[in-house]
């Protein structure tokens, strides 16, 4: 469990938290913890019986005491009701159905509420980012009000209390100041960026290359290759993001190279023990059932895929990854594949020598 604040620094903001997966009830705890009213909504009903009854959510954070005070229910309005802030924490997939259901009920929230989108994905029907899809749905008089935080984040580890540094992107600083504050602690330190779409592409795409690092770790392959495929992959995370607007500079930072060599680097992360158990020739269908959680990589690597094509960009790594999880690639011909590109310059568009 979270260490809890003195009394004398509460702060006391109500906040409802969407999604009781493990990133969702790490954040509410972590909220709780700083004394603010939180109730957090799924509408599944066992992790909202497992907080309410027992104070953890056993299917998500098995052993983790949680904040003592958050509060579950699987009624959307309840949640929403009065919140100053919305944190939202769904599959990308599931983001459009979830803000078409907040939509209605936003007048109930507090006149100024903010909204924290701590997803990362790209929807695949439209290839809209987050904050795409959230514009798209929600009234414009929201869309200044609308953040996003990523960066270097296992949820067990915030919730136990460790040591957490993140990023909130916002388009007004202003508001994403509001979500910078709320949920700083001792342990969890937010720091702020306007730039969306690059903070958004690094969280897309870090989850693609996190499969190719397990896969290759998977097949016994070690640390040169490991370090390799991590190098490459943000070379393809920034190729990307720059072709959708980014600022080159953010993949250097927390929502980039940060959760990149984090996601690539631990069996903590749901998408590096997908890849991992493919390259020891496992199903994916196996695979997805052992883990009981969503793994947005495999969905991302679509996503990713199609982006990158109708923007001509080029990414080996994350196309590799696409053919392997959806056409039936092996892993020892994407391995094979990729060694035998043709030879290039590090740096993109420079030539050599013929």
């Amino acid at each position: 469990m979270p260490p809890q604040f003195p009394t004398g620094i509460l702060i006391d903001m109500r906040i409802a938290g969407i999604g009781a997966g493990s990133w969702g009830t790490a954040l509410a705890s972590l909220l709780r913890s700083k004394g603010h009213d939180v109730v957090l909504w799924d509408i599944d009903p066992e992790p909202v019986r497992s907080i309410e009854e027992t104070g953890n959510n056993s299917r998500y954070l098995p052993g983790i005491d949680l904040s003592p005070g958050l509060r579950a229910t699987t009624d959307l309005a309840e949640a929403v009701a009065g919140a100053e802030l919305i944190i939202l924490a769904v599959p990308s997939q599931v983001m459009r159905e979830v803000a078409e259901e907040i939509r209605p009920l936003l007048p109930t929230a507090a006149p100024d509420v903010v909204l924290c989108s701590v997803t990362k994905g790209i929807e695949v029907e439209t290839l809209m980012l987050m904050h795409e899809v959230l514009e798209d749905v929600l009234p414009p008089e929201v869309h200044p009000r609308l953040t996003y935080l990523s960066g270097p984040s296992f949820a067990v580890e915030v919730a136990a209390g460790l040591p957490t540094a993140v990023t909130i992107a916002g388009k007004d600083l202003t508001q994403a100041r509001r979500v910078q504050v709320a949920v700083h602690t001792p342990y969890f330190r937010p720091y702020l960026t306007e730039d969306v779409v690059g903070v958004e592409i690094g969280g897309g795409v870090k989850n693609v290359v996190a499969i190719a690092a397990g896969l290759a770790d998977g097949m016994g392959f070690d640390a040169n290759a490991h370090a390799a495929l991590i190098t490459r992959g943000l070379s393809e995370m920034a190729r990307l993001g720059m072709a959708r607007g980014a600022n080159p500079l953010t993949f250097g930072g927390l929502s980039g190279v940060g959760d990149l060599v984090l996601t690539c680097s631990s069996t903590k992360s749901r998408n590096y023990r997908v890849g991992q158990a493919l390259g020891q020739r496992r199903s994916l269908q196996s695979i997805q059932e052992e883990l009981g959680q969503v793994a947005e990589g495999v969905v991302n690597a679509k996503a990713v895929h199609l982006l990158a094509t109708s923007l001509g960009v080029e990414m080996p790594l994350c196309n590799a990854v696409y053919r392997l999880l959806y056409e039936g690639l092996s892993p020892q011909d994407a391995i094979t594949e990729l060694a035998a590109r043709d030879l290039k310059h590090e740096l993109p568009g420079r030539d050599i020598p013929e």
